[in-house]
C-alpha cells in the first residue's frame, strides 16, 4: 500500500525513492509492528481480563503452573494483528508471496482461534480433538503447498536444496514437493504449539528463526548476492525480508508482555499460526532442511512427545518425567527462567550454524 504513495512522491522528488528499498521498508515494517503491539498490549490484556478470557491449566501439569490459571490468553491475536497490519502497509501488494503468507496466517490463526474458544467455553484444556485439528491443518497445508507449486516456475521449483554441499539438490517432483510442504507446515505448526508451555519459550525462537530466514530471503532475492554466495537466485523472495521484519517486530513486542512472569499467553491462535508462517517462509526460500536445524528446539519438543507416547504404550512406563521435554526439566528442579533462556541460547547457536552454510555452499 505504501509503495503506491512512494511512487507518487518519487515522481515529485526522486529522493523519496529510498523509501522503496527493501532494507528501509524492513526497518519501518519491524518498527510499525513493534509499536502497534506495544501500544495495544496493555489495553488488550485489560480487555481479556475483563471478559475473563484466561488460561485453563492442565490438572496433571507441574504444580508451579497452577498459579498461572486465569492469565489472559489468545494474545496471538495481538501478534497477528500487528504482523498483518505492518505487512499490508509496508509490503509490496504485487508480490504473491505476501498473499501466501497472509493466507497462511488467516487459515492457521482461525484453527487456533477455534481451539482456544472451545477451551474457554468448556473451561477445559481440551479444545478441538486431535483428529479435528489435524484434518484442518492438513487441508490448510495442502492448499498452501498447491498454491506454491502453481506459482513457482523456477528451475528449483520442486527441488530440495541440501545445505553445506555445493550444488547439492534432490529433485522431488510435484508430488514429492507437495508432500514436503505438507509435513513441514503441519509439523512446524504443531511443534511451536507444543513448545509454547513456558513464559516466552516459544516466541523468542520464532523471532530468532525469523531473523535467520530473513537473511536467506534477502540473499536469495538479490541476483548479485546470490551469485557471489553461490545460492540459487529466487526472484521475488526478497520481499520476505520485509515480512520477516514485521514478524520480528510483533514478536519482540509480545515478548515484552510474555516474558517471565507472563502477563499474557499467545494461545493456540498464536502458536499454530506462527509455526505455519515460519514453515511457509522456509519453503519459499527453499531452506527446509536448515529450517529443521534452526528450529531444533521445536523438533526436540515434538520428538519428546512422540517418544514419550510410544515408550509408554510399549512399557506402560514414562521415559521422561513429563512431556514436552521442557516440563521434564521443570520436574528435575530447574527453574522456569533458566530453562527458557537456555533454550533461547541453543536456538541462537543452531541459527548461527545454519547461517554458516551460506559461505560453505
Amino acid at each position: 500500500m505504501f509503495l503506491e504513495l512512494i511512487s507518487f512522491l518519487s515522481s515529485l522528488d526522486p529522493g523519496f525513492n529510498v523509501l522503496s528499498y527493501l532494507t528501509v521498508r524492513a526497518v519501518f515494517s519491524m518498527m510499525t509492528a513493534l509499536l502497534i503491539s506495544l501500544f495495544l498490549g496493555k489495553w488488550i490484556i485489560s480487555k481479556l481480563q475483563h471478559y475473563q478470557i484466561g488460561q485453563v491449566i492442565r490438572g496433571d501439569g507441574p504444580e508451579s503452573h497452577h498459579i498461572k490459571a486465569g492469565t489472559p490468553t489468545m494474545g496471538g491475536l495481538l501478534i497477528l494483528f500487528a504482523f498483518t497490519t505492518s505487512m499490508i502497509i509496508w509490503g509490496d501488494w504485487r508480490n504473491p508471496y505476501l498473499w501466501i503468507v497472509l493466507t497462511t496466517a488467516f487459515i492457521f490463526g482461525a484453527i487456533g482461534f477455534i481451539d482456544d474458544y472451545l477451551k474457554l467455553k468448556r473451561q477445559s484444556p481440551n479444545g478441538l480433538t486431535s483428529k479435528q485439528k489435524f484434518v484442518a491443518q492438513s487441508i490448510g497445508a495442502i492448499l498452501i503447498g498447491s498454491w506454491l507449486i502453481g506459482l513457482d516456475s523456477s528451475t528449483i521449483a520442486t527441488q530440495l536444496l541440501i545445505p553445506f554441499f555445493k550444488d547439492g539438490a534432490i529433485e522431488l517432483g510435484v508430488a514429492g514437493f507437495l508432500i514436503l510442504c505438507y509435513f513441514v507446515i503441519v509439523g512446524s505448526s504443531n511443534a511451536v504449539n507444543l513448545t509454547d508451555g513456558l513464559d516466552g519459550l516459544a516466541i523468542m525462537p520464532v523471532i530468532l528463526i525469523s531473523g535467520g530466514l530473513a537473511i536467506f530471503a534477502y540473499i536469495g532475492g538479490n541476483y548479485n548476492f546470490s551469485e557471489y554466495l553461490n545460492m540459487p537466485f529466487m526472484p521475488g523472495t526478497g520481499e520476505l525480508f520485509v515480512i520477516c521484519a514485521a514478524l520480528i517486530g510483533s514478536g519482540l513486542a509480545f515478548l515484552w508482555f510474555n516474558t517471565y512472569p507472563a502477563e499474557i499467553f499467545m494461545g493456540d491462535v498464536g502458536s499454530l499460526s506462527l509455526g505455519a508462517i515460519l514453515a511457509v517462509i522456509a519453503i519459499i526460500v527453499r531452506q527446509e532442511i536448515l529450517f529443521f536445524l534452526m528450529g531444533g528446539i521445536f523438533v526436540a519438543e515434538t520428538f519428546s512427545v512422540i517418544i514419550q507416547v510410544g515408550y509408554y504404550r510399549r512399557t506402560k512406563k514414562r521415559l521422561f518425567l513429563m512431556a514436552p521435554i521442557h516440563h521434564h526439566f521443570e520436574k528435575k528442579g530447574l527453574s522456569e527462567p533458566k530453562i527458557i533462556v537456555r533454550f533461547w541460547i541453543i536456538t541462537l547457536i543452531l541459527i548461527l550454524i545454519s547461517l554458516a552454510s551460506i559461505k560453505i555452499r
